[in-house]
Formats: structure tokens, sequence, C-alpha cells
């Protein structure tokens, strides 16, 4: 059920679908705010079975009893007569997809996102990625007023968040979500009191050369030993635990997902393996090891090296 307490603030429509939106959604009724829908992606098959999967939005949703629409399209008729309907002052977007303008346009207060990074950095839809294999020390979350071309929009707030030198994608994107979720509360209050100011974009752009976020594809994921040993080690845990970063091993796809970054000297041409076929397991790259701790070789689990080599037999 939702909270008992009587709701406050504008009326919001919240979008968003995968578990990274939920801490949002759910700050927003820890608050008190009138959440009066929930848009969320259509239920998809998954698994072996097929099943329709629900996303973590609309589970969360159903379990608080809000309104959930489901459009495969944003511009079908039948969705946005439904949208109007819920009378919005306010959207919230968080890990959703691109919106039309007449829909982001809808309400009369706009439509704010909630995106993970220091816009205008990382502008796309890979923010913790992107940061993490570039090396950064040092990302965070922005509020933004939403506009015709894709994280452009005016920011309203930001929070910056520092990245650890071995923190991986999946530990930084729950740093970010908790972060994200009580910036949001804190731009929507600030929205409400006019004490938040919306700053153009292109003030912040002329101030630094901008990196952007594109899509993560296979190729992207596909481990160039001859680079700095350093890069490497960024690029695992740059997609770690979601989609791996990958190599060869005997013919087989090996998943890389937790490695530390070793000195030289090399006594291995770059991407041969190095191992006592026990404790160890070693990657060279240009200069130096990558000492490999989680892996998942073709057709097994996901393992610690100790118990991957126990069981592994070397041609």
């Amino acid at each position: 059920m939702q909270t008992t307490a009587a709701p406050k603030g504008p009326n919001i429509v919240f979008m968003g679908t995968p578990e990274f939106a939920v801490a949002s959604l759910n700050a927003l009724l820890t608050e008190g705010y009138n959440v009066v829908g929930v848009v969320t992606a259509p239920d998809k098959p998954a698994g072996r079975g097929l099943k329709l999967q629900q996303s973590a939005v609309k589970q969360f949703a159903e379990q608080h009893g809000l309104t959930i629409l489901q459009p495969a399209k944003l511009k079908d008729p039948e969705f946005l007569s439904q949208l109007k309907a819920l009378n919005a002052d306010l959207q919230v977007v968080v890990a959703f997809r691109m919106l039309p303008e007449l829909v982001w346009n809808m309400p009369p207060m706009g439509t704010l996102n909630v995106h993970a990074s220091l816009l205008p950095q990382y502008r796309g839809a890979a923010p913790i990625n992107w940061a993490i294999i570039n090396g950064e020390t040092e990302t965070g979350v922005t509020t933004f007023k939403l506009q015709h071309a894709i994280d452009t929009g005016d920011v309203l707030l930001q929070q910056p968040v520092t990245i650890a030198p071995n923190q991986t994608a999946g530990e930084l994107h729950d740093s970010l979500k908790t972060a994200g979720a009580a910036l949001l509360v804190n731009t929507i209050a600030g929205l409400i009191n006019g004490t938040v100011a919306e700053q153009p974009q292109t003030l912040l752009a002329s101030l630094t050369t901008l990196k952007h976020a594109p899509k993560i594809y296979a190729d992207t994921c596909c481990i160039n030993a001859n680079l700095p040993v350093a890069e490497v080690h960024n690029l695992v845990r740059g997609l770690s635990p979601f989609p791996g970063a990958f190599t060869q091993l005997e013919g087989k796809v090996l998943k890389l997902f937790k490695t530390i970054p070793l000195a030289g000297p090399l006594q291995h041409e770059p991407g041969q393996f190095a191992t006592d076929g026990k404790l160890f397991l070693h990657l060279a790259c240009a200069d130096g090891y990558l000492n490999i701790l989680e892996l998942q070789l073709e057709g097994k689990k996901r393992m610690d090296v100790e118990d991957f080599l126990r069981g592994f037999k070397w041609n």
C-alpha cells in the first residue's frame, strides 16, 4: 500500500523501467509526494520458459497500489489519452526511453530526468560504464529538464560521487541510484519553493571537453591485451557484472568480472596467460599482468579463480 501520509506537492507521473529507477520512485513515495501514475515498459518474455517478466518498476508499483501504464508506443493515441487523464503537474523520468515532445511537454511543470553522470559529461545510454572504462575518479548524478535532443536539457541540480580505484559498474550503479533518488527529492522541493534555477548545458559544455556514453555493443566488450594493463582493468570493471568483458581461453569465451592490475616485467606476450594451476591466473597485457580474481568460462558458471583452476584441464 502507499504511504498513509496525505500526498503533498504536485501530481507526479513517474516513468522508469529497471531497478535503478525503483530507488527514485521509492523516495518520492517515502517523502509523501502524490504519484498519480507510473509508466514502464511492457512485460517481456524471458528465461527458458519465455514467461512474461515484469519490469522492476512495475513490480514495485504494483506492491504500492499505483496506477500503471505500459505503452508499446509512446505516440499511441490511447496511451496519450490515458496519460493526459492522470492530470500530472510534473513528470519524472529515470532510466526510461526517449520521449516524444508531445509526452515530455504535456505537464505544466515539464518533465525532469535523473541522469547518472555530471552532465554535460557522459550523455547517452551507458554513463556508468563509460565513466569507469575511461578511468574517471569522479562522476555523479544530475537532474535536468527534458528537451528535444537526448540529455541536453537545462540542468537543475548535481551531486558528485567518487569512483573508487577497483569499483565495478555494478557497485557504482548502486551508489548512484541512491544519490539520484536523494537528488530527485531535493530537486522537486526546490522547484516547489523556487530555490532551484535552470542552467543551460551550453554554459557547462563550454568549460570542458565532452565525453560521451553510447550504448555498449559486443565489440566494446572484447579485451585488447595490447593495451596498458590499467586500461584493460578499467574495461573489466566498467563492464562488470553485465555485459562482461571477455577474451579467449583455449578457443572458448572467457568473461572477466574482477581483476587487479599488476606491474611488469613481462615474461609473456600480450594475450597469453600465466598460471601456477592452483592459485593465480594472469593475463599478459602491454605493460603488466591482469590478475584475474573472478571469471566465467563459456558454458560454466561465474566463480573465483581458485575454484576455476581446481576444475580446469589445460590442453
